[in-house]
């Protein structure tokens, strides 16, 4: 294929054209290195273009009546489900997720966009009579104006249909700023949005780097942004954002940690932590990087490196691979980078997947599972979000222990308990300092109708971005998701993204 065969287009004032730059960053297969693509930087002006055309068609589709808007996410979740496999596909091929792990990315955004049929009923306002003498309020639910989405590579499908299907449900317009690492799910996401019914113009999707973010953030026709993504660029997003007068949510990075009471069902626990800490090659905001073992179970350590052993990275059309590459050569060294710093500084690295390979695949991206034990706090491999498949064992003698280990982490985004007693999981969801929190859940993800809600240095926005009431100025919502039982739990990293654990 020739660098000029495949560029990507951008969605911009209804058309899906070629860029006019000169620019233009290569999209790789991560398991061959293989060119799929290239996606262009916008130009100045192109982004200038894309924010006016926005502008324009708020004002129209504001007044569009709310049964109209909802009626256009209840075809486009429709078109989404019968293209479901193909849009796995396409992202598997430029993530090198798993199949099935990439169908699990496309249908946790299709919840969403089913969510977004519901807005009559989620944009209600309030009324009181008579608040003083014969003097009655009223409160209306509004749009803002012209939106915008900054999505990383780690989840193509899901983080995108996350932002514009409920902006534009909610009378906004929107324009997305997806990865440039892996431009072709959002682009026929967009397809789609169009095929449904939505006016040509309501969705822009320009490409590029920190310079189209950079005029995004500082333009003042754009009212809010949403960002995920990591730490340092959460704090830029937000702090440039909201400096120029936005509504800003910004997820950032996270350390998640996973409890495990020496009550909790043995093998349920090492399957689940297995397949939270290495599925999607670790590349998720919400995998589990740190499992901590109270008391007697860190007798379990072994049973978690054995069972680790037996799981393999793979091509994303190889249906026993547990996961796929990480998704550069760049992010690669990386990882290699933290896990030799893990043994620098004193780390035990039980099970090293550094030099791992893959048959017929010699330039993938590939790093097989990594487990560390004796780890302690002050370690990089503690530290630092490591976004690879690379699990860390601490140990503790109490669950005070490990409320305050996790507690005094910089990071809050997601944890997770395993045990029998009813008793410690309601002690652990009421005192641990972390937005998330499962209950015998490997990674507690919420269902678009509850919040997702990171913490501390995991999480940097204004809470009214949300859309909730304003007590939500003065307080920090927590969602529990728990199973009161641990025993039969299939080995799995949340809903419809499953591991094989052979």
């Amino acid at each position: 294929m020739t660098k000029s065969s495949n560029r990507v287009p951008q969605l911009i004032a209804g058309e899906f054209t070629q860029s006019a730059t000169s620019e233009w960053i290569d999209v790789t297969n991560p398991a061959t290195q293989e060119l799929i693509a290239q996606a262009p930087c916008a130009t100045p002006a192109e982004v200038r273009q894309a924010i006016e055309s926005a502008k324009q068609a708020f004002v129209e589709w504001r007044d569009t009546p709310v049964p109209t808007r909802a009626r256009v996410m209840l075809k486009y979740q429709e078109l989404l489900k019968q293209h479901h496999d193909e849009l796995a596909e396409i992202l598997a091929k430029e993530t090198g997720k798993t199949f099935e792990d990439a169908k699990g990315d496309v249908w946790r955004g299709i919840e969403v966009v089913e969510h977004a049929c519901n807005i009559p009923s989620l944009i209600m306002g309030e009324t009181v009579e008579n608040v003083a003498n014969r003097i009655d309020t009223y409160s209306y639910t509004q749009p803002l104006g012209v939106c915008a989405g900054i999505t990383p590579f780690n989840f193509p499908a899901m983080i995108p249909l996350w932002m514009f299907p409920l902006a534009i449900a909610c009378g906004n317009s929107f324009i997305l700023k997806p990865s440039e690492q892996d431009p072709l799910t959002p682009m026929r996401l967009a397809e789609l949005l169009i095929e449904a019914g939505a006016p040509k113009n309501i969705l822009q999707v320009i490409h590029g780097r920190k310079e189209a973010v950079d005029a995004l953030l500082v333009d003042p026709v754009i009212k809010a942004i949403s960002f995920v993504g990591s730490v340092p660029v959460g704090q830029y997003i937000y702090k440039t954002g909201t400096d120029n007068m936005k509504r800003v949510q910004a997820f950032a990075g996270a350390k998640n940690h996973m409890v495990v009471m020496p009550d909790a069902n043995r093998q349920a626990v090492i399957n689940n932590i297995v397949g939270a800490s290495v599925g999607a090659a670790g590349q998720r905001c919400m995998a589990i990087s740190v499992a901590v073992l109270v008391g007697e179970s860190k007798e379990w350590i072994d049973d978690i490196k054995r069972t680790l052993e037996g799981v393999r990275p793979g091509a994303w059309d190889d249906p026993e691979a547990a996961f796929g590459p990480v998704i550069s050569p760049q992010a690669k060294q990386r990882v290699l980078d933290i896990i030799k710093q893990g043994k620098e500084q004193g780390a035990t690295c039980l099970l090293d997947g550094s030099d791992v390979v893959v048959e017929g695949y010699p330039k993938g991206n590939w790093i097989g599972p990594t487990l560390f034990s004796d780890v302690t706090v002050d370690m990089s491999i503690y530290t630092e979000e490591i976004f690879g498949p690379v699990l860390c064992v601490m140990t503790v003698d109490t669950l005070d222990d490990a409320i305050e280990l996790i507690n005094n982490h910089p990071c809050g985004n997601g944890t997770t308990i395993f045990t029998a007693s009813g008793a410690a999981a309601r002690r652990y969801q009421h005192e641990i300092e972390v937005g998330q929190v499962g209950i015998n859940i490997p990674i507690p993800v919420p269902l678009p109708f509850f919040s997702f809600t990171g913490w501390k240095a995991s999480f940097y926005g204004d809470q009214h971005a949300y859309g909730k009431q304003a007590v939500r100025f003065y307080t920090e919502t927590k969602t529990i998701t728990a199973r009161w039982f641990d025993d039969d739990i299939p080995a799995s990293h949340g809903p419809n993204m499953t591991i094989n654990l052979k």
